[in-house]
Formats: C-alpha cells, sequence, structure tokens
C-alpha cells in the first residue's frame, strides 16, 4: 500500500511563497476530482439515453464524430487518445445499432470514412440538446460575465493538459 501524502512539494510561483500556492492546488484538485467524477457519470447517462447497451467511450466516439465530421477510424482513435482496437470494437458495435457507417473515401479506396447516421446524428442532437437544457437550468442564473470567466478558464485548463490529463494510473 502506498501511503498518500495531504501535503506536497509545491514549485513556487515566482514571487509567492510555495504555502501560499499549496492550498489553492489542493482547492483545484479536490474540486477536478469531484468534476471528473460527476462527468464520468454523466457520460454513463447520456450513452444510455442514446442506447441503453452503449458504453461511455463509445457516446464520446460519437461526439468526436459529430464534432469532426466524416473521420478515419486512425484518426479518430487518435482524437480520442486511445487505441485503435478498442475504437475499432465500439465503432462496430455503433455499426450494429445503426448510429454510424463506414464509407469508402473517394481518395484511397482502401481507407474508410466513419459517418454518422441520420438516426446518429438524430440521437445525438436529442441528447445533447437535453444536455445543453440541463446546464441552462443549473447555470443559467449565473451572471453572463462569470459564465463568459468560467469558459475562458476550462479552456485555458484544457489548453494546459492538451490531449492527455497526465494525473497518473488512477486520475484524481
Amino acid at each position: 500500500m502506498i501511503a498518500m501524502s495531504t501535503r506536497r512539494q509545491s514549485t513556487p510561483t515566482p514571487g509567492l511563497p510555495a504555502d501560499a500556492v499549496d492550498d489553492p492546488l489542493q482547492q483545484v484538485e479536490h474540486q477536478m476530482s469531484l468534476l471528473l467524477r460527476r462527468a464520468h457519470s454523466m457520460s454513463h447517462q447520456l450513452a444510455r439515453k442514446v442506447h441503453p447497451d452503449m458504453e461511455p467511450v463509445a457516446y464520446g466516439l460519437l461526439t468526436a464524430i459529430r464534432r469532426e465530421g466524416p473521420i478515419r477510424l486512425t484518426d479518430l482513435a487518435s482524437v480520442m487518445g486511445v487505441g485503435k482496437p478498442s475504437v475499432s470494437r465500439q465503432i462496430a458495435f455503433l455499426e450494429s445499432v445503426g448510429l454510424v457507417h463506414r464509407e469508402s473515401d473517394p481518395q484511397d479506396r482502401r481507407a474508410q470514412f466513419i459517418r454518422l447516421t441520420e438516426k446518429g446524428e438524430e440521437k445525438m442532437h436529442q441528447v445533447q440538446d437535453a444536455r445543453r437544457q440541463v446546464l441552462l437550468e443549473r447555470l443559467g442564473e449565473w451572471p453572463l460575465e462569470d459564465l463568459q470567466m468560467l469558459a475562458y478558464y476550462m479552456g485555458r485548463l484544457n489548453a494546459v493538459y492538451g490531449d492527455g490529463l497526465g494525473f497518473g494510473i488512477h486520475g484524481l
């Protein structure tokens, strides 16, 4: 068993003592952990709304396909940061339930693009509209400036982490 410390050695921010940064970093860590757990739970719920047997990772693939447009399997795996075999298995499931289909790349007949079917587009539209409605209900009374700042800081946080969160084996 590995002992976990509640205090960490911090790299001081220029002009600030390490102790001054440590408490806010612990608060950020706690809030991120809570947000990630809730996001994971929401992904399960959203996936089930699209199809009762869908795994959250498949919902993420549908979201990426919808955002990126027709996309090759290898590019989809790269966008998602997972292995091609995992994506291939999920795409096979999504094809079997009629949410995506493959089509030949006109530039390279050996390659295929994956795109949402009409049914897939409709399901994603319904689920994402419902998700936005929940956000509106929960954040609708926030001042516009607060929403803009939240989006700004979340964007900065995502930019810092890029494609991989890098929190270690077990996340936060």
